[in-house]
């Protein structure tokens, strides 16, 4: 039986207005962010190589003041200590209220401190320490960069025994995708394996396929990035924004079974937040793709 918070086919739109968005540390986008998205959401807060962790705290207490539910990524490579975890998950808590975060290895080849993986933070007990009730961790349907599947699930299923020792909610979220069939052969992976996580789906914003091109290198993504040349190539290569739309489409058109564990959307706004939250908005008013509403109006 599908669980309360695992919806069928037939109700993944439904999960669509309320997408999470992620944004940078540096918080100068809460303006464009409150003109564009309604405050409750859940909003995401990058952790970039260097960043310092102090003004991951600064824009998480801006975003809840906001009314904006912040969600810190935490960077594991990027703690130089275990104090400097503990500060940085005792002051989130207390000072923003935050009690989901988003744990990722982090980009850098080499840990700044102990912690070399999220198992290593998952092995701390910090997180139950400061009272986190729920931990994102991330998916890669094109592959990780430096775990091969099998190693990765294990990982997910550790994080998976964590939450049920722990009375933690643990969920994936995946990276962005051009189409939906990686998606869907990444959670069929999962549920192969007995790993039955909620999913929350990436989504790649509107964007100009050379915008989206740049961020598809740098993030890894590998095999559906013929999906994104095949739009180019049915317009040239116009200066057009491209969206999610044939991701979504295909999610809504497969077998609900297939779909199950999805529990969310996340929208990686690579060509801003206001093309992020007018995609939302109109997302499901016109059949249309937006490359062929915009071949149209050029006719």
């Amino acid at each position: 039986m599908t669980a309360p918070d695992q919806p069928c086919c037939s109700e993944l739109a439904a999960l669509l207005p309320s997408a999470s968005v992620e944004i940078s540390s540096n918080g100068r986008q809460l303006p464009e962010l409150h003109e564009n998205f309604a405050p409750g959401i859940d909003v995401t807060i990058t952790f970039l190589p260097g960043d310092n962790y102090r003004h991951n705290i600064e824009t998480a207490i801006a975003l809840r003041h906001a009314g904006f539910n912040p969600v810190p990524h935490i960077a594991a490579r990027e703690m130089v200590s275990r104090p400097a975890l503990d500060d940085f998950l005792a002051r989130l808590r207390g000072e923003a209220a935050v009690t989901r975060i988003l744990l990722i290895a982090g980009d850098v080849a080499a840990a700044k401190g102990p912690f070399k993986s999220t198992l290593d933070v998952c092995a701390s007990g910090l997180i139950e320490a400061h009272g986190i009730t729920r931990v994102s961790l991330a998916g890669h349907p094109e592959g990780h960069p430096f775990l091969e599947l099998p190693d990765a699930l294990k990982v997910l299923a550790t994080w998976r025994d964590w939450g049920r020792q722990t009375n933690k909610r643990v969920d994936a979220v995946t990276q962005f995708c051009f189409e939906s069939t990686p998606i869907l052969q990444w959670i069929a992976a999962l549920n192969a394996a007995g790993i039955d996580l909620p999913v929350i789906v990436g989504l790649a914003g509107p964007a100009t396929p050379a915008i989206l091109t740049k961020f598809a290198l740098r993030c890894g993504i590998g095999n559906s990035m013929r999906a994104l040349r095949s739009q180019i190539g049915r317009f040239g290569r116009l200066l057009i924004d491209t969206g999610p739309d044939d991701v979504v489409r295909g999610l809504l058109s497969a077998p609900a079974d297939a779909t199950a564990p999805i529990a969310g959307f996340h929208l990686f706004p690579f060509g801003g937040l206001r093309k992020a939250g007018e995609w939302l908005r109109h997302y499901d008013h016109d059949p249309l793709r937006p490359t062929e509403r915009a071949a149209i109006l050029r006719t």
